[in-house]
């Protein structure tokens, strides 16, 4: 396999006409790629996301990783511009919709992809991945171990976030969620009713809930990393990717 990339931090314009900075990490053999735009977890655009990044274009992809707290706390570390979104109640659901949109229609601008963008999020973002496939036009939606997809958050939390039930019925795309047995959030309830509500509507979906695993399984350089269900989890995400970005895929807006 030739993982030979480039990778540089990039301004992506918005829809409100505020640029936002990206993580851009592209293979560098010529052939038009599939495209992921990788929504990072609540504690912010950090090393450990921009890995998972690159991680992406050495499998053959390009990966787009947007800043969600440019705006509000530009040019701060991970960890000082997680805390201050989070004590301002975390980023609004609509801005998070735009500011992927605006990932999206960078990468289909590229010539080095192929059209077809699918996203990617871990923690809240395996939640803001959810949200974003019900609400814009992609190719294939992963979702890690993001809660809060059917239930709200209970009365008093810090980081406030609405169940998104109503919206599953809307879903664009193919989704694949990645849990763990023995996470709190989610729980398997809350994961059990997310299958059922996708199953309810005829979507296209994979559920995998795996043993011995919690929050956070994929964090290499957490305590909460656990080998086996990161790397089968890696093995499934990359085979869907495949699968639904691949050149044998129509692109939407394709004949």
């Amino acid at each position: 396999m030739n993982d030979a990339m480039r990778a540089q931090t990039i301004q992506v314009p918005t829809a409100d006409g505020t640029p936002i900075e990206a993580y851009y990490a592209t293979p560098e053999r010529g052939e038009p790629h599939g495209a992921v735009v990788v929504i990072h977890h609540a504690p912010g655009y950090d090393d450990a996301t921009k890995e998972i990044a690159r991680r992406f274009a050495a499998e053959g992809f390009a990966a787009l990783c947007p800043n969600l707290y440019s705006r509000e706390a530009p040019g701060r570390a991970p960890r000082e511009a997680a805390a201050q979104v989070r004590a301002a109640g975390g980023v609004p659901d609509a801005q998070v919709t735009d500011d992927v949109a605006a990932a999206v229609e960078y990468l289909r601008s590229r010539q080095d992809t192929n059209g077809k963008v699918g996203v990617i999020g871990y923690c809240t973002g395996g939640r803001q991945a959810v949200l974003a496939a019900c609400q814009l036009n992609l190719d294939a939606a992963v979702d890690c171990y993001g809660a809060f997809t059917t239930r709200s958050t209970p009365p008093g939390d810090g980081l406030p976030r609405s169940a998104i039930t109503h919206l599953l019925h809307k879903l664009t795309c193919p989704l694949l969620g990645l849990f763990g047995a023995e996470d709190p959030a989610p729980p398997v309830e809350e994961v059990a009713e997310l299958e059922a509500a996708l199953r309810e509507h005829g979507k296209t979906f994979e559920i995998q809930v795996y043993e011995n695993a919690g929050h956070a399984f994929f964090s290499v350089d957490s305590q909460k990393y656990r080998t086996a269900a990161a790397l089968a989890g890696w093995q499934r995400i990359l085979a869907w990717f495949t699968r639904y970005l691949g050149p044998g895929q129509a692109a939407p807006g394709s004949p």
